[in-house]
């Protein structure tokens, strides 16, 4: 009789037991979809992706970085890589997807939600439009891509990791719908997790801290990062694969020592004391040097 994906598991993984070294994952076997590869961390992903033997789904919108990106991985490393232009703001950004990989002849086995970005302001003071494509972009196309392709995810033994963000962890003042997706994608994120454990799928939220990406220039200022010390996008990188590749990958990682701490500390601060904290990191005349009210 054949075993179910969670009695193979359990039955594959006894040799840990003997401290026998299980192999590690073969990207070989996977052609892996990348939303907003184009650059920064999605291009490194793919960089990385390829290196390791992966064939790739690139996506995003600029279609001549795609394009370029593309031409440079098969060169380099004899892999696939498609590359397709869709707008993640579509509310049809996962269906949509689905056909475009049908209609290139590919089978995506795992997935990567890295698209996305943010504003910077007071809400009040938002354009609604502009907020309206940050959520369509930074939760609902997580959500669409996630449910159009994890049933192939799980038939092939894929993975899925989603991108938030240290915003996840506190409120976020000037950065209010940009904090809260990613909060959304957090708590969706360890959600599946815990649903898809014994299918035979790793699944986990990625959170960088402030990174050296186009993110500020997006979003128009480097106020919304507030003068943290950069990461790089490969630092990243490297801690999502390093914990893709662990013996039991846990429901979400937070990439860098310094970022792990101080998501700890903000638990211990409570929700009061982190926020007021955040409202003065990210305002402009204390960066600027401006005397300003003290808030209470």
């Amino acid at each position: 009789m054949a075993l179910s994906a969670r009695e193979a598991y359990d039955a594959n993984s006894w040799p840990f037991a003997l401290g026998v070294q299980m192999p590690r994952m073969d990207y070989r076997c996977h052609t892996v979809i990348v939303t907003g590869a184009s650059s920064g961390i999605g291009a490194s992903f793919a960089r990385s992706l390829a290196a390791r033997g992966s064939n790739l789904i690139l996506v995003a919108r600029r279609v001549d970085r795609l394009e370029a990106l593309s031409d440079e991985l098969e060169k380099a490393h004899g892999i696939t890589a498609t590359a397709i232009t869709l707008d993640l703001t579509s509310p049809t950004a996962g269906p949509d997807l689905r056909a475009a990989v049908a209609a290139a002849g590919v089978r995506a086995t795992s997935l990567i939600n890295n698209a996305g970005f943010g504003t910077f302001g007071d809400f009040i003071g938002e354009d609604p439009a502009r907020l309206a494509q940050e959520i369509a972009v930074d939760v609902s196309a997580p959500v669409q891509l996630s449910s159009a392709f994890l049933p192939d995810i799980i038939a092939a033994g894929g993975f899925l990791i989603n991108v938030a963000s240290m915003a996840a962890y506190a409120p976020s003042p000037r950065m209010a719908v940009y904090g809260g997706a990613k909060a959304f994608v957090l708590s969706f994120t360890e959600s599946l997790w815990a649903e898809l454990r014994g299918a035979g799928v790793t699944a986990f939220v990625l959170s960088p801290g402030a990174t050296s990406t186009e993110f500020n220039a997006v979003v128009g200022t480097d106020d919304a990062t507030a003068g943290a010390r950069m990461r790089t996008p490969d630092d990243v990188v490297a801690t999502a694969l390093a914990h893709l590749e662990s013996r039991n990958p846990g429901p979400s990682v937070i990439d860098g020592a310094t970022n792990r701490v101080a998501a700890s500390l903000m638990r211990l601060m409570g929700r009061r004391s982190t926020v007021k904290v955040m409202h003065r990191m990210t305002d402009p005349a204390r960066r600027s040097g401006s005397k300003v009210p003290a808030n209470r």
